[in-house]
């Protein structure tokens, strides 16, 4: 009786319309209120105590809270950066942030689709291969993501499948609405709970992308299912921006808000009123236009986000917090009285020092899919913050590695010349990953300039499987060593096909996810550059791997393999000593690479091609 006179006091007090102060106060009486009533000596209240304590540490913990970034117009708006940057100025604030990314493709996941037309597959820790976006993410939050903070059609309807097959619908006829939705929603709220910064409890925000436009075909069940969403969380945990185009007609030269009044239109049709929009626009917005599209989409003047064009894309988190976006997002979310005044000194600082960069190194990125950057958009960004921590700006020239290859000079010969030209005026040379036969010869040629001429090299998977061919034919004199990758019939196989691999499915059959390669020479460049760690996890996606029946030869003729796996088996790491930089890794360095924290192969390319590598490393030695 004492406890339920108790607790009913409380809850009258709090409930009722007393001033801040007073209302506080109770409330934290009630915190209080299990360790006042176990110092009465009733076993009754002893144990109500228990579980009154037990139920207000339930009701205090937050719900999470749901920030949803669709796009519309037209596709290609920069959704991924929006989102990534809404995240950074929300962390500034004091939130927990994650991330998730929606494609309504019916692929199981992009480990399968072509870099021309999806840009780069991106690798987790976990062997998740994702859509490049979560890449931004991951440099922009600096969190580790999960294969699941990535949805697709494809994902959705297999799980639905197969809990049809295992009978879990009990016979009922299987349909998008209310099988296909709830999985999405089912999904959507177990992965933004995973935490992904390190910390054992789950984020504050989950930050969800939608791909593609709005009145996409394919995207209708998400949108459905984020629409009920929104109804079951509640509209305090609930905020949803729309990124739209802004267009100028050349012959007008007015800013046009008709696109994105369509756009708006169909998304409220469609069950979503967006509480923000976010317009891409070359040029700041005029008043009149924000005006207009207030009136238009029904959305305050002041939850219209302009963001226009800017120098680096490090300032768009800086747009948006200049804007007041954090304060808009966090009072539609109710979090106003827990998030601080966003601190983003560290971005800003970053994104000054950028600009006010003079000097630039020449970096000849020799691949195969250099017609759509996007394919290496990881390498370029890890460049990009190698080159920052060397107070220099990337001037990244692209070589179709095809170009360099002798039947191009009969061919294209104008082609030929200028791709040589390219590369014989680099300071460094970057061949990276890549499948398949095409262009082959031609990185085989840039490599070995590369060594002939001390030109700093790094290579990357099939970058250090060339390194090792080459050197194999020009100095080992095997002119018939090959991959099995590109001739079956070779004798010399210095490359082969992995054991465990696939030869038949594509997807998701490598070696994939986060590996540890350990140092077998302590005192090595890429061991020094690794702050003279014994070992390290990077991120790896390959089929083929350095044959170990060659390693010895291959070694006897001057090339190390410094790095190795855990059996000794696999060549992880490779130098030329002698030379100012030449490394070839099979993992991919750029995965983990960090704004403020640049991978280490790409540091001591950028460091040799600057000649400041020995003086880092002499640095690095005496561990400061």
């Amino acid at each position: 009786m004492l406890f339920n006179s108790l607790l009913k006091t409380t809850t009258i007090l709090s409930l009722s319309s007393y001033p801040t102060t007073t209302i506080s106060r109770s409330r934290h009486f009630i915190k209080q209120l299990p360790y006042i009533i176990s110092r009465f000596s009733y076993p009754s209240c002893k144990t109500s105590a228990r579980q009154l304590n037990l139920k207000i540490q339930k009701n205090n913990k937050r719900d999470m809270k749901y920030v949803l970034v669709t796009g519309g117009v037209v596709s290609g708006l920069g959704k991924g950066v929006t989102a990534s940057s809404i995240g950074v100025v929300l962390k500034a604030c004091g939130i927990r942030v994650t991330s998730i990314k929606i494609d309504p493709y019916l692929n199981t996941d992009a480990g399968t689709m072509s870099p021309f037309e999806h840009g780069e597959v991106f690798v987790l820790d976990d062997g998740g291969e994702v859509d490049l976006d979560l890449g931004n993410y991951e440099r922009f939050l600096d969190v580790t993501l999960t294969r699941d903070n990535n949805i697709t059609t494809g994902k959705i309807y297999q799980s639905v499948l197969e809990r049809e097959r295992k009978g879990d619908y009990l016979g009922k006829t299987v349909q998008v609405v209310p099988h296909i939705t709830d999985a999405i929603k089912e999904w959507i709220q177990r992965v933004a709970n995973i935490s992904v910064d390190g910390k054992d409890e789950a984020a504050d925000v989950c930050v969800i992308e939608l791909g593609g436009t709005v009145g996409d075909i394919e995207s209708m069940p998400f949108i459905e299912a984020l629409r009920q969403l929104s109804f079951t969380v509640g509209k305090d945990n609930f905020c949803l921006i729309h990124v739209s185009l802004i267009p100028v007609l050349g012959v007008v030269g007015e800013q046009k808000t008709k696109p994105t009044q369509h756009s708006v239109r169909e998304l409220r049709a469609l069950g979503l009123t967006p509480h923000l929009l976010a317009c891409r626009s070359a040029q700041p917005l005029l008043d009149n236009t924000k005006e207009k599209l207030s009136q238009f989409c029904h959305v305050p003047a002041e939850n219209i986000l302009n963001v226009h064009d800017v120098p680096n894309i490090w300032h768009v988190p800086l747009l948006l917090k200049n804007q007041n976006a954090h304060f808009a997002i966090l009072r539609q979310l109710n979090l106003l009285d827990v998030a601080a005044p966003p601190n983003l000194h560290e971005w800003t600082n970053r994104a000054e020092t950028f600009d006010n960069l003079t000097n630039s190194v020449r970096i000849a990125m020799v691949g195969k899919y250099v017609g759509l950057t996007d394919s290496y958009l990881s390498v370029v960004k890890a460049l990009l913050h190698a080159c920052i921590a060397c107070s220099m700006k990337p001037t990244i020239d692209w070589v179709a590695a095809s170009d360099l290859e002798d039947e191009s000079a009969k061919s294209t010969p104008d082609a030929h010349a200028s791709a040589w030209k390219t590369l014989k005026n680099a300071s460094c040379v970057l061949v990276p990953g890549g499948f398949g036969d095409r262009g082959v010869n031609g990185m085989i040629l840039a490599a070995k300039y590369a060594r002939e001429n001390k030109v700093p090299y790094l290579g990357i998977c099939l970058g250090m499987q060339i390194s090792v061919i080459e050197f194999a034919r020009s100095v080992l004199g095997w002119e018939n060593a090959d991959s099995e990758e590109f001739v079956e019939g070779a004798s010399n196989h210095v490359v082969k096909f992995m054991p465990e691999g696939s030869r038949t499915h594509m997807g998701n059959t490598m070696r994939l996810g986060s590996r540890r390669t350990l140092f077998q020479t302590p005192h090595c460049v890429t061991a020094n550059l690794y702050c003279n760690s014994k070992f390290v996890d990077e991120r790896h996606r390959h089929r083929y791997e350095v044959n170990p029946n060659f390693v010895g030869a291959l070694e006897d003729g001057g090339l190390k393999f410094v790095g190795r796996d855990d059996t000794g088996e696999r060549m992880e790491i490779l130098e030329l000593p002698g030379h100012p930089y030449y490394v070839g890794v099979q993992f991919h360095p750029e995965f983990k690479s960090r704004p403020g924290r640049p991978s280490a192969p790409f540091l001591g390319l950028i460091l040799a091609a600057t000649k400041q590598l020995e003086r880092h490393l002499k640095t690095c030695e005496n561990g400061s």
